[in-house]
């Protein structure tokens, strides 16, 4: 009999557990992008970052998911310590939205819940639906878990020694620890507390005992946040212990009210609630709600008491210098909703190395420094090591669970990394016609000088539109990067005939004359390729309406 019942409950829970799982997954892949676009506009100030925080958690039905985000984003230099707590603060008050309606008891309607999400995935061609249809299934296999997981605990009830074991824990301390271990195990307060709620259902677990279960369920949530801030930057790890003393500054603070006024806290809770379910669920929100009104005041502290606890800043690296990856790769944090934010921001820098490379390559062409043009090809080094390494960890992305927009977007990102590594080569192009007018003595005439001059600085202006377009996904100099665009073409042929008249006239040697026109025709092809970077947004956008 108890190995029937172990077995239906871990059953249970297993399929709990997966329901979730597919159910909040489902979720960041239909809404991810933009839950994730919200959580970046919305958290300018701690309060409104604290709203995003309640509504995030409630839609995808994870802090964990929510907090290992923000951790992401604050790794990528995308949020302060300061605007992540407001969002932290929200999710603990958003992670109670699952007990709440696990304690609806909508397990009867499980089945039916489960039947329509598959018939839809097996007939609908509409992929949209289909994708909507994924996230009732998981909720139907979640209210299947629960089923059978209260089915089980009824039967516990006829176990003596189960109900002698669970109506023996009387002390607080322990209760705390107990759901601490729970949590951290199974990696989800929300599942921990709904089992609590079961057991409160069945009356195998008295009232009481439960708040301090769901103390110990809050600590035990923070493992996600810390295991994933482990391989981060010390802001990453900042993030994640703001979460982790928000939740033990506030144990201790309701395990001084309970000590007071317990009975009073009890009768508060059972006022609003209709039975031991609605209970537990309610004493989870009221807790976080308290948790939240009595430390927000004090988060600037909560975010110094983080600082203290990871102090000083991390190595100063130069990246233009050294063959590393910044924001992505194995030594940042990873999480799929927030990946592509991730290699744009890497991109980012890859661009703007290139384009200060072209422009150290063009400098030495005039001023013939050798130190500048050694320069040039270290630098173009490193530009391919990014190449290679971008496009590496591309291939492994789209091998994970992305937002539907983000994986919509890969194909256009692959292009950019493409294009960014060309403008790299076109500036190892122009130091080796530096180094060759250095070796031969070829000169350029004033005019030629002030021609190159005048193109570089139209290809510059492309450049930084389309990598500011790029990075903020914004078409508003669109129309800029056309003009220009237009420009540098027909500059491209006025000045190639204009090179002709002079080597006609003798006003330039031809080796000089050579080397002026491939400049030219390499400056154009820039503008190409910086052109390319700028349409990616249109056509990455283009996709996901036909999608």
């Amino acid at each position: 009999m108890n190995a029937t019942i172990i077995l239906s409950m871990a059953g249970g829970l297993g399929l709990f557990l997966f329901g979730m799982r597919v159910m909040s997954d489902s979720i960041e892949k239909v809404a991810g992008a933009k839950l994730r676009r919200i959580l970046e506009i919305f958290t300018t100030n701690r309060f409104s970052g604290m709203l995003v925080g309640i509504v995030f958690t409630g839609i995808i039905q994870s802090s964990s998911a929510c907090t290992a985000m923000v951790v992401s984003f604050v790794n990528a230099g995308l949020m302060n310590l300061y605007q992540a707590a407001g969002v932290i603060f929200g999710a603990n008050i958003g992670t109670t939205i699952t007990s709440q309606l696990v304690s609806f008891n909508l397990s009867a309607y499980a089945p039916v819940i489960l039947l329509s999400g598959v018939l839809v995935v097996m007939f609908c061609k509409n992929e949209k639906v289909k994708q909507f249809a994924e996230i009732i299934i998981g909720f139907g296999v979640l209210f299947l878990g629960l089923s059978t997981m209260s089915s089980s605990m009824a039967s516990m009830r006829e176990v003596p020694q189960i109900v002698e074991l669970l109506s023996s824990l009387r002390n607080p301390l322990m209760a705390t620890l107990m759901g601490l271990l729970l949590t951290s195990v199974i990696q989800s307060s929300s599942v921990t507390v709904s089992i609590v709620l079961l057991l409160a259902n069945q009356d195998l677990l008295s009232l009481p005992i439960t708040l301090y279960i769901i103390l110990g369920c809050n600590i035990g949530a923070c493992t996600t946040a810390l295991l994933a801030s482990l391989a981060g930057k010390k802001d990453a790890k900042r993030a994640a212990l703001i979460h982790f003393w928000f939740n033990v500054i506030g144990t201790l603070v309701l395990y001084v009210l309970l000590f007071v006024a317990q009975e009073p806290v009890m009768k508060l809770i059972w006022s609003v609630s209709a039975d031991n379910g609605r209970f537990v669920a309610n004493a989870h929100t009221m807790i976080k709600i308290f948790q939240v009104i009595v430390l927000f005041p004090f988060s600037n502290w909560i975010v110094k008491l983080s600082v203290l606890c990871v102090p000083g800043e991390d190595k100063k690296v130069n990246y233009r210098e050294s063959y590393q990856l910044k924001y992505i790769g194995e030594k940042v944090v990873f999480n799929p909703a927030t990946a592509v934010v991730e290699v744009i921001k890497e991109l980012e820098r890859m661009a703007s190395l290139a384009n200060e490379n072209l422009n150290r390559a063009m400098n030495a062409l005039v001023t013939l420094d050798e130190e500048d043009i050694a320069e040039v090809y270290e630098v173009e080094k490193n530009i391919n090591f990014l190449n290679h390494a971008i496009t590496d960890y591309l291939v492994k992305i789209n091998q994970t669970t992305l937002p539907i927009e983000d994986l919509k977007s890969l194909g256009a990102l692959f292009h950019v990394v493409n294009d960014i590594e060309r403008i790299g080569d076109h500036a190892e192009n122009v130091a080796d016609a530096a180094r060759q007018r250095k070796e031969t003595g070829a000169s350029f005439s004033p005019d030629a000088t002030h021609e190159l001059g005048e193109m570089l600085d139209m290809v510059n202006k492309i450049i930084q539109y389309s990598i500011d377009m790029f990075a903020k996904s914004d078409e508003s100099h669109m129309q800029e990067v056309i003009t220009l665009e237009d420009k540098v073409d027909a500059m491209e042929k006025k000045l190639q005939k204009k090179h002709v008249e002079r080597l006609t006239k003798g006003e330039c040697t031809a080796e000089g004359g050579m080397i002026f026109s491939d400049i030219v025709s390499g400056l154009e092809r820039v503008a190409d390729h910086a052109t390319n970077i700028a349409f990616a947004i249109v056509v990455a956008e283009k996709e996901a309406e036909v999608d």
